[in-house]
């Protein structure tokens, strides 16, 4: 059964409502306080103060702090005026049981407009980072099909010298065969010539017995030579010039991989390189925050390493810091979230420590055998900030969880049973 609390002073102004509560001399647990518009609640197991406040305030610059053993609330009023008193007098337990559920789902429902409104920020964010990485994607595309264009240009003019080149030497040598065809031409005219005969003298009588012919043969004279007359004319025969020389330029395209195209997997090729792209702008993301670091303060494992020893020695928000660095640069590891929900339970951020716990839970799927110590540590301790929000039932659903993955931890079980005692105590005293 809760202990109320009944002693407390109040203060107020036309804008704002001042209350001072005194703290238990020895509480157990640290305490948790719940405020909407009409509903104020502190709760200190087991001590609990309620107050259903007289008129509506503003719950979101409304502000409570613990000094001295007293917790001190300013609370802004929603609309200036001076109230009679701090809380509703005189109502019954129907219309306060009303007025506690209403606040209580009025926090819900904005609890869940939190959520939603987070969830479009980041599926924003998501669509925004997916555009600028598209538009990086097509402006590497155009880079690359203008250097495939200038290269194509680049052979097309190689390719039109060396055409002009070979119709160049062509032309050469088809005239210089024409040349030589020439030439071999006038040596058979010039050897025809020489080796034409004479023509003979002819010489006709006529007898009584018949007619006789008489063929009178060139003699030769002394020093007389026929191949030596039109020696002085005859020219050389030229040869042909030799062939011009010629380069010819082969370019290879460029490949990550050392392997031969014929020899390589292209698919597990292509999906490494997809992952090594996504993790270089991953971690490029915020170049302009992560430049300054040193090389190890790059590495997650190391982050984790250091976040674990601050988390030791009770720096409890140096250790969310670098739990918040190491994430940023590899969000699929679940011991980051876990080991972060643990800082956020002792900094009293319960809405994260549970946020942490189910992201993490959501990495560590398959449930395997491996990983039943880190989901169980995940569902105690989303239960343990379920229970400080003093939201038992879904607190007794995670501790159910842990207890089914590990049944024989009696202290999970012992736990289990204490919030079940103390969700029967509040039916029964509602």
């Amino acid at each position: 059964m809760p202990v109320w609390l009944r002693q407390y002073r109040w203060r107020q102004s036309a804008a704002a409502v001042f209350v001072w509560l005194p703290l238990p001399p020895r509480r157990a647990t640290a305490a948790s306080i719940f405020c909407t518009e009409r509903y104020l609640k502190v709760s200190i197991p087991p001590f609990l103060f309620e107050a259903v406040l007289y008129a509506p305030i503003d719950d979101t610059n409304s502000t409570a702090k613990i000094e001295d053993g007293n917790i001190f609330f300013t609370l802004y009023k929603k609309e200036t005026g001076m109230w009679d008193s701090l809380m509703i007098e005189n109502a019954d337990k129907e219309k306060l049981q009303y007025l506690r559920e209403n606040a209580i789902l009025k926090a819900q429902e904005k609890a869940k407009e939190e959520a939603e409104a987070k969830k479009v920020t980041k599926e924003e964010h998501k669509k925004y980072a997916l555009e600028a990485t598209m538009k990086l994607e097509e402006a590497e595309r155009k880079r690359i099909e203008n250097l495939k264009e200038q290269e194509r240009q680049k052979v097309t003019r190689e390719l039109e010298l060396w055409k002009n080149e070979q119709t160049y030497i062509e032309g050469q040598n088809r005239i210089q065969r024409e040349e030589k065809l020439h030439q071999e031409q006038l040596k058979e005219k010039k050897k025809e010539k020489i080796t034409k005969p004479m023509i003979p003298n002819e010489g006709t009588s006529k007898t009584n017995e018949g007619t006789s012919k008489t063929t009178v043969k060139p003699t030769k004279g002394p020093g007389f030579n026929s191949n030596s007359i039109f020696s002085e004319n005859l020219k050389e025969e030229q040869l042909p010039a030799p062939r011009s020389a010629g380069t010819i330029k082969v370019n290879f395209t460029s490949r990550v991989f050392p392997t031969a195209l014929r020899e390589s997997r292209v698919a597990e090729e292509e999906e490494w390189l997809h992952k090594q792209a996504e993790a270089r702008r991953t971690i490029n993301a915020d170049f302009a925050e992560l430049e300054d670091l040193k090389e190890e303060e790059k590495n997650p494992d190391w982050l984790k390493d250091k976040g674990n020893k601050m988390f030791a020695t009770g720096n409890y928000l140096a250790a969310v810091n670098a739990y918040n660095l190491a994430v940023r640069l590899n969000n699929k590891l679940p011991v980051l979230y876990l080991n972060r929900a643990a800082c956020h339970l002792k900094l009293r951020n319960l809405h994260k420590a549970i946020e942490d716990s189910s992201k993490a839970l959501e990495l560590l799927t398959p449930p395997v055998p491996d990983n039943e110590s880190a989901r169980v540590k995940a569902h105690l301790r989303r239960g343990t900030a379920f229970c400080e929000l003093e939201l038992y039932a879904e607190g007794l659903q995670d501790y159910e969880a842990a207890l089914k993955i590990d049944p024989k931890n009696s202290t999970i079980e012992k736990d289990a049973e204490e919030i079940r005692r103390i969700i029967q105590g509040t039916s029964q005293d509602v």
